[in-house]
């Protein structure tokens, strides 16, 4: 009678859902353009391939490394202050999964140009120039061997650094040598450009500035640091 019950609000309520609850960095979204939208600068196989089966198999694998594990009652970042502790499988697809999460979120269609607002102060104020974070930024990615990422980071203070980190460890994790919270990060697998780029990483680098979605990492830096500036010092 009761699987009876299950099943009629099934059919009345065809969006229903009986699953257990899951913290929203646990999901696996979706691609939030299509995926010929950033060409030519990444082409539609590479994006394909990246999000339907390397991201896809990150998510798949980190919920059969958590299954029966107290982990799943934690969001990322939690799992991430304690990821030296735990075994390669969290580390390894916890990571792969936030990492692409946040990869797909800061490219856009209509990505390029410059930051503007609060962000574009820090770097100015941090870097120097735009132009000189870029250099830092692709200096970074360039200098990371084999596999891994290039990071703008926010620290606890506020500040902004450029970081790199290997495989798919990421700022957040305790077992980086300078932690903070990415605001932009750039995927330097070669499974991320190699279609396309082959061995020319710094092309690849180069083209990623056409698609940066600005709007969305200044508003992840606004979401850390706050809406107000500083006070100046007298």
């Amino acid at each position: 009678m009761k699987a009876f019950v299950l099943m009629i609000i099934g059919v009345c309520f065809p969006f229903a859902t009986f699953a257990k609850e899951k913290s929203s960095d646990l999901q696996f979204d979706s691609l939030p353009y299509a995926f010929n939208a950033l060409e030519p600068h990444i082409d539609a196989k590479t994006m394909e391939i990246h999000y339907t089966r390397h991201h896809r198999g990150y998510y798949d694998n980190l919920l059969n490394a958590m299954q029966d594990s107290s982990l799943k009652t934690k969001t990322l970042p939690q799992i991430f202050s304690q990821v030296s502790k735990l075994a390669p499988a969290i580390r390894n697809n916890a990571g792969g999964h936030y990492n692409h999460t946040l990869f797909w979120k800061v490219m856009s269609p209509k990505g390029g140009g410059a930051p503007e607002g609060m962000l574009a102060e820090k770097i100015n104020a941090t870097f120097g120039s735009f132009d000189k974070f870029k250099e830092e930024f692709k200096a970074a990615a360039l200098s990371r061997f084999g596999s891994g990422w290039a990071w703008l980071c926010v620290g606890d203070d506020g500040s902004l650094f450029i970081s790199s980190t290997p495989n798919q460890d990421n700022p957040l994790m305790d077992v980086s040598e300078k932690r903070g919270t990415p605001i932009l990060g750039l995927d330097v697998w070669e499974h991320a450009y190699y279609l396309k780029y082959q061995n020319q990483r710094g092309s690849y680098i180069d083209a990623f500035w056409n698609v940066v979605n600005w709007p969305e990492v200044n508003a992840r830096f606004i979401s850390l640091v706050g809406n107000k500036k500083p006070p100046v010092k007298k």
